[in-house]
């Protein structure tokens, strides 16, 4: 029985499985601090224009990225699939590490 055709399959599924976890933490991440970003408390949405921008970018992406990437995935595109799931938690910490706060 050779199982190392499936394996690599298996690994990628679980990485992706892995980001997708980090993704929707992510967004909870996210709503959790939109009422310091956004001011006024959590249904305070008087936040300069920009802010609230970049908010929702990241939102959307961190929830699109693992479905994209399952989609990817389940079509053959393994590798394209983990790059876009793990991609905004990723570009997220490189920007909190690059922008002092």
């Amino acid at each position: 029985m050779n199982l190392t055709s499936k394996t690599p399959l298996q690994a990628k599924t679980c990485l992706l499985v892995v980001a997708s976890i980090v993704d929707l933490l992510l967004a909870a991440l996210l709503v959790g601090i939109s009422g310091f970003i956004f001011g006024g408390g959590p249904e305070g949405m008087r936040g300069e224009f920009s802010a609230a921008l970049c908010w929702w970018v990241v939102f959307i992406a961190s929830l699109g990225a693992p479905v994209l990437g399952f989609l990817l995935l389940r079509r053959g595109y393994r590798r394209a699939g983990l790059l876009v799931a793990w991609a905004p938690p990723v570009i997220l910490a490189i920007v909190f590490a690059l922008v002092p706060l």
